[in-house]
């Protein structure tokens, strides 16, 4: 008898159909049309010059961001970022302190301005034009700098060099990466037209090149107003069509309709050119023959256009990374908490460019370049490698008495110096401490006496 085995049935299942479960990732009518943004390098490349064009443009024409880009560049530097230079003597840094104050007011090398002029129209270009350049010259009497425009980088000048070497958008790396030359292109103040001219080849400790990366690797920068680009040129052009709605609302005009198409002058009048007057005079009233109608002119206004315009400020203000009030102006609903409740975050923001960005691409290195030239000049006597910490411009205070009194709590706590409280106001301590000591010397020779309400009042008091 034969036997037989059974065995196990075996079904195939299918594996399960990948599905994406990344919204930001799937097609179909939400993500179909949304944009990509390929490697930094390539993006920038493609879209910063046109962007750039256009961001001068509004900064120029457009009285919102030409007033948000003074209030950023009015944040970053201010009056002027200063050193101070960090040693334990106080002659050291009083010393290295006036002789750098002395050659700040001759750093222009176009000699129309100073070091403090200087950073303004650099944190200017590195918000319109997103990127800022700086050429070092040397000579007799110390360094000068001298501002270029970001277009004359050659930014059609990218080439393989060999052994690891290129040159990307005019900036020339070695094999490890390292910036050790800039391609400039020569300018002619009088040339109207662009001309061409090949572009010169710059040492990298000559050239400073200031810009804030929107990431890694990132060559050149892209204007801080890109994100702002579009919105405010739809914005003037929205402002156009309801400023000529307003002129149209406000005219007072009439249409005459011939109902029997009979082709009769309505109004009675003298005819010049084949066109009767029938214009309306004060107190005028006008019989219309029949089969006439009259039709006025009364566009309607955009009754929501004030909550429009402001969420598109808003917007706008968003895109730049500032209080809307440093944009639009408009104070008419601020009080302390919302004016502070705006002012912190950006503030973080400036603070952030100022230490990560002006510091270490700009500031330090023409204090390390300046201060070395000075020693091997013979102009001062210091070691070169004094280091320097930079006094930022002090920020308008809200409410000043309360910050004053916070400032007193943490000095009482211990929590900051004296130092650092003066710096952060915007001095130097150790010229502060001068001018006090200086006045109150004067005032004990004069026989003057002054002091603060309540010590006025204890004395009063004994």
């Amino acid at each position: 008898m034969a036997l037989r085995l059974r065995l196990p049935k075996l079904f195939r299942t299918s594996a399960p159909v990948a599905r994406r479960m990344i919204d930001a990732a799937a097609g179909g009518r939400r993500g179909g049309g949304m944009g990509t943004f390929g490697p930094i390098n390539p993006e920038v490349s493609a879209g910063a010059t046109l962007t750039r064009s256009r961001a001068r443009y509004l900064a120029n024409n457009n009285p919102w961001l030409s007033n948000g880009v003074d209030n950023w560049a009015a944040a970053l530097v201010g009056a002027g970022i200063r050193p101070m230079p960090r040693a334990d003597d106080a002659d050291t840094r009083r010393a290295a302190s006036r002789s750098f104050e002395s050659w700040a007011d001759d750093a222009d090398a176009a000699g129309r301005t100073d070091f403090w002029g200087l950073q303004r129209d650099i944190a200017r270009h590195l918000i319109v034009d997103g990127e800022a350049l700086v050429l070092i010259h040397d000579d007799a009497d110390g360094i000068t700098l001298q501002t270029v425009s970001p277009e004359q980088l050659d930014e059609a000048k990218t080439v393989e060099l060999g052994g690891g070497r290129l040159i990307v958008s005019g900036v020339e790396f070695d094999a490890q990466g390292r910036r050790v030359a800039y391609w400039i292109l020569p300018h002619r103040p009088h040339a109207t037209f662009t001309d061409y001219a090949p572009s010169i080849r710059f040492d990298a400790a000559d050239v400073l090149h200031i810009m804030r990366p929107l990431g890694a690797g990132q060559v050149r920068g892209l204007s801080w107003l890109a994100p702002a680009v579009l919105s405010a040129s739809e914005l003037d052009q929205l402002m156009d069509a309801l400023l000529v709605g307003a002129k149209t609302s406000a005219m007072f005009a009439g249409f005459l309709t011939d109902m029997n198409a009979t082709g009769s002058i309505p109004f009675d009048g003298d005819q010049t050119g084949g066109i009767m007057d029938t214009g309306l005079e004060p107190g005028t009233l006008k019989v219309l023959p029949a089969g006439v109608d009259v039709k006025f002119s009364a566009p309607d206004a955009a009754k929501d256009s004030p909550a429009f315009l402001r969420m598109n400020l808003q917007a706008l203000a968003a895109a730049l990374g500032l209080p809307e009030h440093l944009l639009s102006g408009d104070l008419t609903n601020a009080n302390y908490s919302s004016l502070r409740a705006g002012l912190l975050p950006f503030r973080a923001r400036v603070e952030q460019a100022q230490y990560g960005t002006l510091v270490p691409q700009f500031l330090r290195p023409i204090w390390r370049r300046w201060l070395v030239s000075e020693v091997l000049s013979g102009r001062l006597d210091l070691t070169p490698d004094l280091a320097a910490e930079w006094i930022m411009p002090r920020p308008m205070q809200v409410d000043p008495q309360k910050d004053l009194a916070a400032v007193k709590e943490a000095l009482a706590l211990g929590l900051t110096s004296r130092t650092r409280a003066v710096n952060e106001l915007g001095w130097n301590a150790d010229d502060l401490d001068a001018e006090i000591a200086a006045d109150r010397a004067r005032e004990a020779d004069l026989g003057l006496a002054f002091g603060s309400p309540n010590e006025a009042e204890s004395g009063d008091d004994d």
